[in-house]
């Protein structure tokens, strides 16, 4: 069940997070930033990974530490030569990380996930483009899916169903 919230995902009580990112991202902007600030190793083993893997749009990278499980789904465009820079996001890369996300999320380890407006910072997608598709992927699971659509730093969340 998808409830929309108000506040600082980064105080979720969710078990996971899912964001998005760029098959090259640098964490360097939006909460992918935040993210590496709390986690410095998720950005690390991440650039491992991409060197390692050159993963393509509309894939999904899962990474756990620390307490943290995030999912990083890779909704913006991005190649992997010297000097790349994260591209935008489509709406077909979102769509097809969401179906990557909910295969995860139905394997039933993860109880609970929080998003933010997925694709739509740095992304440069707007939420009409990209809600419908978080409705259609993740809307009918039996988790409760925090989608926080106004961030307040500092702020944690009413998330109904956590525990």
């Amino acid at each position: 069940m998808i409830h929309e919230v108000s506040g600082d995902i980064l105080l979720t009580k969710a078990q996971a997070i899912a964001h998005g990112v760029a098959p090259n991202d640098h964490f360097d902007q939006g909460l992918a930033a935040a993210l590496r600030e709390k986690w410095p190793m998720m950005s690390k083993d991440f650039r491992h990974f991409a060197h390692q893997s050159h993963p393509k749009p509309g894939e999904l990278w899962s990474w756990g530490g620390f307490g943290a499980r995030i999912f990083n789904l890779m909704t913006q465009e991005g190649e992997h030569h010297p000097g790349a820079k994260p591209g935008k996001a489509t709406t077909a890369n979102v769509n097809h990380s969401l179906r990557r996300l909910r295969h995860e999320l139905e394997k039933g380890d993860i109880k609970s996930i929080a998003l933010p407006r997925l694709a739509t910072g740095v992304g440069g997608l707007q939420w009409s483009e990209v809600l419908p598709h978080i409705q259609a992927n993740l809307g009918d699971l039996d988790i409760p899916v925090y989608v926080y659509t106004h961030y307040q730093k500092g702020v944690q969340a009413n998330e109904p169903g956590v525990t």
